[in-house]
Formats: C-alpha cells, structure tokens, sequence
C-alpha cells in the first residue's frame, strides 16, 4: 500500500495510452493532454518502476520487457476500477442471495405476505431471512451490518442510515360487539372506564395511542400487554377489553360477526410506515430492486 501512495489514477492511465501506441505526442492526444505533460508522466513513470518503458529503436518507441509484462495487468486492473464505478446489472431471475429483514408482527402483516409471493415468482434464486426486534434494536443491527433492510415505524435516524415512507397509517379500535351501543364508539369516559390490550415489545408510554393520551392529560387501564397483534383480536373476543391498533393489522376483521371496529372518541395522530437501510448498501443494484419491490406494494 506504501508505493500505491506515490502513484494516482492519471499516471496509470498515461501510462495505459503510452503503452497502446508507443508514442507520446498519439497518447497526448488519446489523453487530451499536451506533449510535455505526457513527456513528464512518462519521466515519473520510469522512476516509479525503474524502467525506461518506451526506448527509441530504428526511429520508433519499442516497450521493453518489462514494459511489455504490465500491459496486461494494467489493463485488468483499470477494468476492474472501471467495474467499481458502474455497478452491473441486477437479473433478478439469475440471482441467488439472501436479504435479512427486520420487522415487527404489524409489518409482516402488511408487507411479507406480498413481498414473498413477488419473490418467488421474479426472483426464486433470493431468500428472505425475517426476524422480529425493537425499533432501537432494528436501528442497532443496521449499523452493526446484521440486517440488510428493516421495515417498521421510527421517529430518528442516526445520519448514517437512509429512509424511505411507504405510506401513512391511522388508529382504529377494536371491541366485542355486544359490549358496544347498538350505533356509534365510545364516548371518552367510557373508552377511558373500560381496560386495554396494548401490543408492543416492552409495557411504556412510548407509544403513539398513549402519547396523545397524555399529551390530553388522560391515562388508561392496560390489563394485557403482549408483543404481537395477530392474537390480540382473540382476547378481545367475549371480554370487556378494547385494542387500538393500526387499521390495516385488523382489516381483515371488517366482516367479522362477534368483533366490531369503532373510531376512537379522541385524535391520535397517523404514523409513517417506512423502510430503513444504512447507506452502504444504497448504491447496491441487488438491494435497490428489493426496496423497489416493497415500496410497489405498499403502494
């Protein structure tokens, strides 16, 4: 790496043209350079490797051998520089990668179900490793490099990490049709009378539901707290419980007989679902059609 310090790009480069047309002021002009800069490139060059490169034989340069035994790894390695700067093409169809997604129970409803059948029918050679974590750990295995992409609900970013919203989500609540009026929700007081099912990772207020709830001076009564919202339906089902979801986690519930989904008697702001990637992997073709493939359908 040392003597990779006393060279840059441009000196290989004249170096390239003066080997493919064993003249200087033909390379000067390959280079649209002067003559007396490719004459000064070609000095440095010689001190560089300790080699006259060009020699004057019957009224013409000949390359010398050693001139001649970089030409061939010089030309490889100005390929391959040239590779870093334009990424390949991604063929999805000839692909064979696994990407590791993080996302909550809410999101592998919204997102999985859709994303694996797309995947399997344009891209059957990629994999798709889920795993389930908090918004901060999600945050934490992106920068460690343990995810490749995390689909989920956030407020900050560290500045390394880039972000993409896939669409707004509201508030819906959900309740044992025979515990509700015959029309209508809940007034406040009788919302707030009754206790709750709050799905997260961990019990808090760090919640949207409960921030609002606060931020109107007004606590409720959580009686259950568990980290997944498939199963929460079940336990409002023939209790007095109430769950305030995400609408699209119960949509599926419009039609059902024994549950009924009601608004809630107070503002609780949208959210932002979103997709989360450190910035690293921005420029990776294989990576950009994945998030390309979630962003169609959330749409």
């Amino acid at each position: 790496m040392d003597d990779l310090r006393r060279i840059d790009l441009n000196l290989l480069l004249t170096l390239h043209a003066l080997l493919a047309e064993r003249h200087v002021s033909r390379a000067a002009l390959r280079l649209h350079r002067s003559q007396p800069a490719v004459s000064h490139a070609l000095a440095q060059l010689r001190g560089i490797f300790d080699d006259p490169l060009l020699v004057r034989r019957d009224g013409s340069l000949a390359l010398t051998s050693r001139a001649q035994e970089l030409q061939r790894p010089l030309e490889d390695a100005l390929d391959q520089l040239q590779g870093l700067l334009h990424a390949p093409a991604f063929d999805p169809r000839r692909a064979k990668r696994t990407f590791r997604i993080a996302l909550s129970d809410y999101g592998s409803r919204v997102s999985l179900p859709k994303l694996t059948r797309r995947v399997r029918e344009l891209a059957p050679g990629i994999d798709l490793a889920a795993t389930q974590a908090s918004r901060e750990a999600m945050l934490t295995q992106l920068l460690d490099g343990e995810i490749d992409l995390a689909l989920g609900v956030f407020h900050e970013f560290p500045g390394e990490l880039e972000t993409q919203t896939l669409f707004e989500e509201t508030f819906v609540c959900l309740a044992d049709r025979t515990t509700l009026p015959a029309r209508g929700g809940l007034t406040m007081a009788a919302w707030l009378a009754r206790p709750h099912v709050l799905v997260a990772m961990r019990p808090g207020a760090d919640n949207e539901i409960d921030q609002a709830l606060v931020e109107l001076g007004h606590t409720r009564h959580v009686a259950v707290t568990l980290p997944h919202w498939s199963i929460a339906p079940e336990l409002v089902a023939g209790t007095d419980l109430i769950l305030t979801v995400a609408q699209t986690a119960v949509a599926h519930l419009r039609h059902d007989r024994q549950l009924r989904r009601f608004a809630a008697p107070f503002a609780i702001p949208p959210f932002l679902f979103q997709a989360v990637w450190h910035a690293r992997r921005d420029v990776d073709p294989a990576h950009r059609w994945l998030r390309e493939q979630i962003a169609d359908i959330c749409r």
